[in-house]
């Protein structure tokens, strides 16, 4: 079993940054793949990145490309998702997720954290 816990987000007024975190516990993290995903109000979850387990691949949602980058220190057992330029767009409950799949859908994905705001400001 994996615990995934996420922190860092907040309110941010857009054009500013971020950077969220999610720590692992329970077992190393290192063996797998491990993405991002969000949730707008009244909105399905949408993938936003993922990185390979040991760092050398990323993937990204088209709507984030060039302004979020994700990276891991599996040492710390933790996964950073660095965002800078944020619009008001952005904001949502932001999720990491683990598993033995490495896709863009939710269904591929085991371990699940409780989710952190982030809200962007106009």
């Amino acid at each position: 079993q994996v615990q995934l816990a996420e922190s860092g987000g907040g309110l941010v007024q857009a054009g500013g940054s971020l950077r969220l975190s999610c720590v692992a516990s329970g077992r190393t993290l290192k063996n797998y793949p491990v993405a991002w995903f969000r949730q707008a109000p009244g909105k399905e979850r949408e993938f936003v990145g993922l990185i390979s387990p040991l760092g050398g691949y990323t993937d990204f949602a088209d709507s984030v490309k060039g302004r979020f980058t994700i990276s891991r220190d599996n040492a710390k057992n933790t996964v950073y998702l660095q965002m800078n330029d944020l619009e008001p767009v952005d904001t949502a409950v932001y999720y990491c997720a683990a598993g033995a799949l490495g896709t863009t859908t939710p269904q591929a994905y085991d371990y699940w954290g409780q989710g952190t705001q982030v809200t962007v400001s106009s």
